[in-house]
C-alpha cells in the first residue's frame, strides 16, 4: 500500500528552529507520522511542540542551541544519538531575518543572517551525512529554503542570498550524496503567516498587496508545511534528489 511509504514510525528526526512556527509545525508533523524528534531551539523553549508529541506517545528531545556558530553542530548530533541510537532525518529550518535598505546594511547584520542561513546549515547537513554513512543506513535532509530562493525581494540582501545558496547547496549535496542513498531537497514557503512576516501583515497596503497576488489569496500557515515535510522524510520521496518545492499558495506562478 503506498500510505505505508509516508510513515515515519521508527525514525529519529532533528528539526532546528522548533521552538515556533514553520519549525513547530514541521516538528509536530513529523511526529505525526510516527518519528521522535530532536527539536533544536535558541531562545523560545518548544513547549507547545513537546507538548504535542509527547501527547503523540512519541517521544522529544530538546536541544538549545545558538546557531551563529557552528560550535553546537557536533553537539546537536551527538544528542540525537546519545538518546536515541541514530539518525534518519535532518530539517533545517533554523533562520532569522533582519530588513533594511542595501545602502543601508550593516557588516554585523549580513554576518549573523548568513551565518545562521547557510553557513550553519551546510555544517549541520556535512554533519547528518557523516553520521548517515557511518550507520550505514541512508537518510533524508530538507531545507528550508524561501520564495527568495528564486526572487530579489526588496530590503533584505543577505536573506535573499543566503536562501538563493540554500536552494544551490540543496543541488549540490544531492549531486554528491544520493549515490549513498542520502536524500536532499529543499521547501520554499511562500508568505506565512509567522513572525518573519509580522511587520509586512502590520502594513495593510503591503499586506493587500501580497494577498493580491497569490492565487489562494491567504497568507499560509505553518500546518501547510506538515504534508510536504513529512514526504520528503519518507521512503515516498525516495527517487527526488535536489529539489525545491514551493508551498507558496500559486505565487510563483503569477
Amino acid at each position: 500500500m503506498v500510505v505505508e511509504k509516508f510513515k515515519l514510525d521508527g525514525k529519529v528526526a532533528i528539526v532546528t528552529g522548533s521552538g515556533t512556527g514553520l519549525g513547530e509545525a514541521m516538528a509536530v508533523g513529523l511526529a505525526e507520522a510516527g518519528a521522535d524528534i530532536v527539536g533544536v531551539y535558541r531562545s523560545h523553549f518548544p513547549d507547545k511542540a513537546k507538548s504535542e508529541i509527547e501527547t503523540l506517545r512519541r517521544n522529544f528531545l530538546p536541544v538549545k542551541a545558538d546557531l551563529l556558530t557552528i560550535e553546537p553542530v557536533k553537539r546537536i548530533i551527538e544528542s540525537a544519538i546519545s538518546r536515541f541510537g541514530k539518525l534518519d532525518i535532518l530539517v533545517n529550518n533554523a533562520g532569522i531575518i533582519r530588513r533594511s535598505p542595501s545602502l543601508e546594511y550593516s557588516e554585523k547584520d549580513w554576518d549573523d543572517v548568513m551565518s545562521i542561513n547557510l553557513k550553519s546549515l551546510f555544517f549541520l547537513c556535512q554533519a547528518a551525512a557523516k553520521q548517515f554513512l557511518k550507520q550505514g543506513t541512508g537518510g533524508k535532509i530538507v531545507n528550508i529554503a524561501s520564495l527568495l530562493s528564486f526572487q530579489g525581494g526588496i530590503l533584505i540582501p543577505p536573506y535573499t542570498a543566503s536562501k538563493s545558496g540554500v536552494r544551490g547547496l540543496t543541488q549540490l549535496l544531492a549531486n554528491e550524496w544520493a549515490r549513498h542513498n542520502i536524500n536532499v531537497n529543499a521547501i520554499a514557503p511562500g508568505y506565512m503567516a509567522t513572525s518573519n512576516t509580522e511587520p509586512l501583515r502590520k502594513d495593510p497596503k503591503r499586506s493587500q498587496s501580497i494577498l493580491e497576488r497569490i492565487p489562494a489569496g491567504r497568507w499560509g500557515i505553518p500546518e501547510d508545511l506538515k504534508g510536504v515535510v513529512v514526504f520528503l522524510s519518507s521512503e515516498a520521496s525516495d527517487y527526488i534528489n535536489g529539489f525545491t518545492i514551493a508551498i507558496d499558495g500559486g505565487w510563483l506562478g503569477r
